[in-house]
């Protein structure tokens, strides 16, 4: 039997607000324990939740960026259950009316095919804390810093059908928070988590199959192992005569499995109902234009823009909109240095090469954008060869200046005069005759030798465009 895999996927993004979402406390991460979470967060008797205006902004932000609905009226809900990290025995969450509804995401897939996959709603809610079970022995810790922070859960419609297809969405939600600034997406500390929503049915059937939520997956190579082993897991359970139980699993990434973590619940288990020290939330018109105002150009449309604009590939343009910091590096680069598609192979190449190889952020790179635009200028007005570019680029590296002052104190500067070009050739034809004749014969793969000699000679400084055309005069003489 031929079998079909539906996922749907449960996002949980941070957002980027300096105190929580119903209290004053602080977000800021690696603080020591329990050192920033107040009693509105623990939920002590007497206290009353205040709702953080800034958290409702960045949720606004993104609704617009997903062309979705924005809710004019929204309430918050008490979900009722217990967790040893979370103190007041419910969590403030959206449910029946969220503040961001349905809206649309494209993802292009590895074959080039765009394809488009819903967000039925993006919701407000509060963390819980975090259990700490490496440092101990014996006994699990609590951290209740993180209790309270403000979250965007977003869910999305059961449309994706692979785990790749999971992979290019979660990597599109993350790219899209990053570019309109409603959060960092640290995966490392936990501010962009992903649910997995999976099941099979038989090709052909409509009726979904029983699913399992594969929860806190923070990073995209094991949501996709997840996905792939749970699929596995219950198209050979279905087909060895039993039955997939509706659960809630963890990845196992050292064991590269899921196992069991406890029954999945359904709505009406956590018992929702509006929370009553919360009026509903009431968004007009000038709220929703104030907090949209300053977005930026999204992905797609800057991708679009750089093949249109710049002449770049579908690849490179794809590649240089990854993140919101590159592509506006790469435009500084292009602007200042007159040449796109050169200043496109370089930040994606040599410099890309060498923040990968010292592990460094772009922020962190050594070389600025106007410092490679400098460099791309002395490539451009032939001050010096490419070959001699990636030399002077390591020099900038290792913050010996810019492009000017290495080929200055390096003399690297390209040789250009044909006539010194010419005395140059003029004597490695004479010392190679060998190589002369065979290339009159017609072996006109010694012409590499030749070129390489004449580069060699020059020490990589002689023009190659020079270098290729005098010496096919030369060798037909």
């Amino acid at each position: 039997m031929q079998w079909e895999t539906v996922i749907g996927l449960e996002i949980h993004t941070q957002l980027a607000t300096k105190s929580k979402i119903f209290s004053g406390a602080p977000t800021a991460f690696g603080a020591e324990p329990n050192t920033q979470a107040c009693a509105i967060d623990l939920g002590l008797p007497g206290v009353l939740p205040v709702l953080n205006a800034e958290a409702v902004r960045l949720a606004v932000r993104f609704g617009s960026a997903i062309q979705a609905e924005i809710a004019p009226r929204s309430v918050f809900a008490r979900k009722n259950y217990f967790y040893p990290d979370l103190p007041k025995g419910y969590q403030i969450s959206q449910y029946e009316l969220p503040v961001v509804g349905k809206g649309l995401v494209e993802i292009v897939l590895e074959d080039g095919t765009v394809k488009t996959i819903g967000v039925t709603r993006a919701h407000l809610e509060e963390d819980a804390g975090k259990s700490l079970h490496e440092e101990f022995q014996d006994f699990t810790g609590i951290d209740l810093n993180r209790a309270g922070t403000p979250l965007l859960e977003i869910v999305s419609e059961p449309d994706m059908r692979s785990p790749q297809d999971a992979v290019a969405y979660a990597k599109k939600i993350h790219q899209i928070v990053r570019y309109i600034g409603i959060s960092d997406g640290n995966m490392q500390e936990g501010s962009f988590r992903m649910d997995a929503n999976v099941s099979v049915r038989p090709v052909g059937q409509e009726a979904f199959g029983t699913r399992a939520e594969i929860k806190n997956v923070n990073s995209f190579r094991f949501l996709e192992k997840a996905i792939q082993f749970e699929v596995e897991r219950q198209i050979d359970l279905i087909e060895g005569g039993g039955t997939v139980v509706q659960e809630t699993r963890l990845y196992d990434a050292a064991k590269d499995e899921t196992r069991s973590m406890r029954t999945k619940e359904e709505a009406n288990d956590y018992r929702y109902f509006p929370d009553p020290d919360l009026l509903p939330l009431e968004i007009d018109a000038a709220f929703i234009k104030n907090a949209t105002a300053d977005l930026p150009e999204l992905p797609d449309a800057k991708r679009a823009r750089f093949h249109a604009e710049h002449g770049l590939s579908e690849y490179d343009a794809n590649l240089l909109t990854g993140s919101r910091e590159l592509a506006d590096y790469f435009e500084v680069v292009a602007k200042e240095s007159g040449e796109p598609k050169l200043a496109a192979n370089w930040v994606s190449g040599e410099l890309m090469a060498a923040l990968n190889k010292a592990e460094k952020e772009l922020a962190e790179s050594p070389v600025s954008a106007p410092l490679l635009a400098g460099l791309i200028k002395r490539i451009k007005d032939g001050t010096i060869s490419g070959k001699i570019a990636k030399q002077v680029f390591e020099a900038m590296w290792q913050g010996e200046g810019d492009a000017d002052q290495v080929i200055e104190s390096q003399g690297l500067k390209q040789i250009t005069d044909s006539g010194a070009i010419e005395t140059m050739i003029d004597e490695i034809i004479a010392a190679n005759s060998g190589q002369v004749e065979q290339y009159r014969a017609g072996k006109e793969k010694v012409f590499g030798f030749f070129v390489g000699q004449a580069m060699k000679a020059s020490k990589g400084k002689a023009n190659p465009q020079q270098v290729n055309e005098i010496l096919k005069r030369k060798l037909q003489g």
